[in-house]
């Protein structure tokens, strides 16, 4: 049997979701994001948990759709079709999967996402759907397929940051550490790694004390906020978007030179700085 993406542990009051494919630092696969919902609906089922953690296994939070899969394999695979496109096919699939990440955005328990290393693409996206986030100082955040071959789906740059500093993050693709995180108010908090477990602990132990009804409504209450700011509008957009990035004339090329030289080499050239062609 096929072990879990996603890895579920209950102690007291507070349900830990591990990602678990350290081997690829948590690197989302076609399992991931169905599993990530089912675990987060299993503690919202739970009466003895009031808060969830969110984390990742091994030395990463999350790498981001696995293009040792995605971008490596022949075109006619899951998020690459053949040429003409269907975009309406290709929002089906990731609308689905935006969906499974803000499982976490509508967990009727607070969320705290655990960052310890690289939270990026596709990572920040499930790190963003998070109620509150906790970096360490060394790990890095960002989403460096804006620059070739993706849309943030969820499209919570925006409602965390506000506009400039999101386009200053989108219209890079930089990644920053956790001390910038915070600093741009991207995160609520950056400490060393070494402090890293302490400082959620503290949250969860500050949470954990309060009725589920309590913390439910004044969720419920602000998620509201950025609903009637137009968030399912603006994540329509953004996943229509994000299909087009992988289907546009540079996104072919992006993806056939992933196919010829390999990822890790395909994305150290999009992400080097220079004219992409």
């Amino acid at each position: 049997m096929t072990e879990s993406c996603v890895h579920y542990a209950v102690d007291g009051r507070v349900a830990t979701l591990t990602l678990n494919r350290p081997e690829r630092l948590n690197a989302i696969d076609d399992r991931m994001p169905a599993e990530l919902e089912a675990a987060v609906l299993r503690a919202n089922a739970d009466d003895a948990v009031h808060v969830i953690v969110l984390t990742g296994a091994g030395r990463g939070f999350c790498s981001g759709y696995d293009l040792k899969f995605f971008a490596e394999n022949p075109r006619g695979i899951y998020g690459s079709q053949e040429m003409p496109w269907d975009p309406m096919v290709d929002y089906a699939l990731m609308k689905r999967n935006t969906e499974h990440f803000m499982s976490l955005f509508r967990s009727y328990k607070p969320v705290i996402a655990k960052v310890q290393g690289p939270a990026v693409a596709g990572g920040s996206d499930i790190a963003l759907c998070c109620d509150l986030i906790v970096m360490a100082d060394e790990a890095v955040i960002g989403y460096p397929p804006a620059r070739v071959w993706g849309c943030p789906t969820t499209a919570m740059w925006v409602y965390r940051l506000g506009p400039e500093k999101a386009k200053r993050m989108l219209l890079t693709g930089d990644l920053i550490d956790g001390r910038e995180a915070q600093r741009l108010g991207l995160v609520y908090q950056s400490v060393p790694l070494t402090e890293l477990d302490a400082a959620v602990e503290a949250l969860t132990g500050r949470m954990q004390g309060i009725p589920k009804n309590q913390l439910m409504m004044q969720k419920l209450m602000i998620n509201q906020a950025f609903h009637n700011m137009g968030l399912e509008t603006t994540q329509m957009f953004a996943t229509l978007f994000d299909g087009i990035t992988r289907h546009s004339p540079e996104g072919v090329r992006f993806k056939a030179r992933c196919e010829e030289v390999g990822f890790a080499l395909a994305v150290k050239e999009r992400d080097s700085g220079q004219p992409i062609p």
